[in-house]
């Protein structure tokens, strides 16, 4: 087996992985914080001196998000856990940077932002500042692939603050869906994410950097009325600010340009799928985390 190295193992997208087809595929090394800081240049030299890595997913971060602990050192801290792993790019044949939608600049999202706009403006938030530095260095590499993100959720988010999970937690406790302005976004379902992945691991891409994105944009006012109808009770659905938001969403064409056959699930499916998850975990859902929108 080609062996993996995981960052960010125990968070969200990293579990997925950590529990999907791919351990079966492959070998998958995924210390944890503790067993390799990936901020400590050191550390990521001696891992790489004693093991022998075929491909790097790189999916671990410093979380900037609202329900974080620390925010401090955001760009210091991730920027350095990629070039660190970067610098190291003759040691593997691959690394697979999950990225994210961020990199174009929030105040100026356009509807399906093309690849191509990167670059038109430059971030101002450290969390989107860090992944445009990033791109930029990956433009120059040869065997790093940014994989841009721009919504994604599955069993693991936190469910405290992520939109559908939330929804989804709120409506087994009969408490109201919260948004706080309706907007349209991308939402890629994470089981579809995993294919995906083992799909650029195997084969050699025409460009460095691509949007992982479902076909269909759909507004979070629509997901809590799926989401309401699926729980059987008249949840009320609450919205702060009236009118829409800024489409968070982007274009897929070179993605399917690429993967061919790439499939994305029905919004619909993929929301029943994960309800069905909560309801069978109901029991280690801390209901004081729902009570506060954060």
């Amino acid at each position: 087996m080609n062996t993996i190295l995981l960052t960010g193992g125990n968070g969200f997208i990293g579990k997925n992985i950590k529990e999907s087809f791919l351990k079966d595929k492959y070998h998958i090394l995924a210390p944890s914080s503790k067993e390799l800081n990936t901020a400590d240049t050191d550390q990521v030299d001696a891992f790489f001196e004693n093991n022998k890595i075929d491909f790097v997913i790189h999916a671990a971060a410093k979380p900037g998000h609202r329900n974080a602990k620390d925010h401090a050192d955001l760009l210091y801290t991730n920027s350095r856990m990629f070039f660190n792993l970067a610098r190291h790019a003759d040691k593997y044949k691959k690394m697979l940077n999950i990225g994210s939608g961020a990199i174009y600049d929030m105040r100026y999202y356009e509807p399906k932002m093309k690849e191509t706009y990167f670059g038109t403006h430059i971030p101002t938030d450290e969390h989107g500042y860090n992944k445009y530095i990033c791109g930029k260095y990956i433009e120059s590499t040869e065997n790093i692939i940014d994989l841009r993100i721009f919504g994604i959720f599955g069993k693991y988010e936190e469910y405290a603050i992520r939109f559908i999970s939330n929804a989804i937690c709120k409506t087994l406790y009969n408490l109201p869906i919260t948004l706080r302005q309706d907007r349209k976004f991308d939402y890629l379902y994470i089981a579809d994410l995993l294919p995906i992945l083992d799909y650029f691991l195997q084969n050699k891409m025409a460009y460095k950097a691509y949007n992982i994105t479902p076909n269909q944009s759909i507004s979070l006012l629509h997901i809590a009325e799926i989401i309401q109808n699926m729980s059987g009770n008249a949840n009320e659905i609450q919205v702060g600010t009236p009118g829409m938001g800024l489409e968070y969403s982007g274009n897929n064409d070179r993605l399917q340009k690429e993967m061919k056959e790439v499939q994305f699930t029905p919004i619909h499916q993929a929301i029943k799928e994960l309800f069905e998850w909560y309801h069978n975990q109901q029991n280690t859902i801390q209901l004081e985390s729902l009570l506060v929108d954060k």
